[in-house]
């Protein structure tokens, strides 16, 4: 073969993307996000969602901040920029949703986390998960939750009856982190709901980690987004325009292929069954002989005085360092005389933790434990036995990303996923 030929055909080779594969039934969408709050790629993803609403039933848009200062006004906002370019987005794609049937489904939810039973009281969110998951329809409703589960935990505490009618996709990680209480009332309740828990593989969107010739997050902007529009302009107050979209995956999973496979490949991800979600009671504190899966529950327990005071009241801290800060635990009383936290580490790492309080049982107590990156890891006794329909990230080592478990499901796919998204930056550029 003529050298040349070759070289076209090997570049060829190398820029061929995989369509999204047929989708069977629009799905029935909800998504619960802690946009506006401390990770600005939630924004990301809900341009990205804006820009491709034609591809969903949307049936809500439910802010829940359970760290953070989030609320629905920043989806608001998001709306009003999405609402401007609509006219130039339509020119092209007419089942574009509306901006005023997208306000009308943006509801409020909890502000910060549940105390340690896991839920409160009903929120605006959270009464909306339930009004949507009662709806007579053929199909679930897909609740695809990019923060913390508080809502979520809410609605099915308030109607556990919606059980039933209602499949999640969740991007766990740092926001399993933020509820550790929610997430363990609906795994300890909850066993048999329909649920996709993803710890890591979401990574695999914004790595970099490949041979091939791929778009790299930081110079995509530069290349499709700028000077499209009023999304595109605002795109790049986030992260400077670098791609994050650590939620995104949620979305191209409901996009490509058949969403009730998780096994399958998609552009968000493949995933295995797991059938116990790893808690670890400890009485007191561990050492460096101690080590725990990432994303598992730490439960601490310790005994102190009796007091006359109501269940879940915070009494005492753990205190983790974090970077050049020190993040802060909240631990509740349980009453006669037992204290508990629980704690999830995100990451593999060697954790140290100490606990402060008023009370002098609780105060000054420290602790080290080994984090390892191979979730769930082993079983213990105390672990919280899941049904037939969860399902996590791969375990098979060829998969990893790095260190990131199950990141090459959708690093693969990356490109194909934002050449697509390329196609519709360029329905805003001008004289389009």
């Amino acid at each position: 073969m003529n050298k040349s030929i070759l070289v076209i055909a090997l570049c060829f080779l190398t820029t061929i993307t995989r369509a999204q594969s047929p989708v069977p039934v629009k799905p029935r969408i909800l998504i619960s996000t802690d946009i506006g709050g401390t990770d600005p790629d939630d924004n990301q993803s809900m341009a990205h969602l804006l820009m491709y609403s034609n591809q969903f039933t949307m049936e809500g848009l439910v802010s829940s901040p359970s760290y953070g200062t989030g609320s629905k006004g920043e989806i608001l906002r998001m709306i009003s920029l999405y609402e401007k370019d609509l006219p130039q987005l339509r020119k092209h794609n007419k089942g574009l949703a509306a901006p005023d049937y997208l306000r009308s489904i943006t509801k409020q939810g909890r502000l910060g986390g549940a105390p340690y039973k896991g839920y409160m009281e009903a929120t605006e969110g959270s009464e909306w998960i339930i009004k949507c998951a009662k709806k007579e329809s053929p199909q679930p409703l897909w609740i695809l939750v990019w923060g913390g589960l508080d809502d979520l935990a809410q609605a099915l505490h308030d109607e556990p009856g919606i059980q039933s009618r209602i499949k999640v996709y969740w991007i766990g990680g740092p926001n399993k982190k933020w509820s550790a209480n929610s997430y363990a009332y609906i795994a300890e309740n909850f066993p048999g709901l329909w649920f996709i828990e993803v710890n890591s593989s979401y990574y695999g969107f914004f790595s970099n980690n490949d041979a091939l010739d791929r778009i790299e997050g930081s110079d995509y902007y530069d290349r499709y987004i700028s000077g499209a529009g009023y999304l595109g302009k605002d795109f790049k107050n986030y992260y400077k325009g670098e791609i994050k979209m650590g939620d995104t995956p949620s979305l191209l999973y409901m996009m490509d292929g058949n969403p009730d496979d998780p096994t399958r490949e998609s552009w968000g991800g493949s995933f295995e069954k797991f059938n116990h979600s790893p808690r670890i009671v400890i009485n007191g504190t561990t050492s460096l002989e101690d080590t725990v899966a990432f994303c598992s529950i730490l439960e601490f327990h310790f005994k102190g005085p009796e007091m006359d005071i109501p269940a879940d009241s915070v009494c005492f801290w753990m205190e983790v360092p974090y970077e050049k800060t020190v993040q802060k635990w909240p631990g509740y009383y349980r009453g006669n005389g037992d204290y508990a936290l629980r704690y999830i580490p995100k990451k593999a790492e060697t954790l140290k933790y100490r606990f402060t309080s008023l009370i002098s049982e609780l105060d000054g107590h420290e602790g080290t434990i080994v984090v390892d990156n191979y979730w769930p890891g082993k079983k213990h006794t105390t672990d919280y036995k899941l049904g037939d329909n969860w399902y996590t990230d791969k375990s098979d080592p060829d998969l990893y990303d790095g260190k990131i478990q199950g990141g090459k499901t959708i690093l693969k796919w990356k490109n194909d996923a934002l050449l697509d998204w390329a196609k519709r930056w360029d329905w805003l550029r001008k004289n389009k």
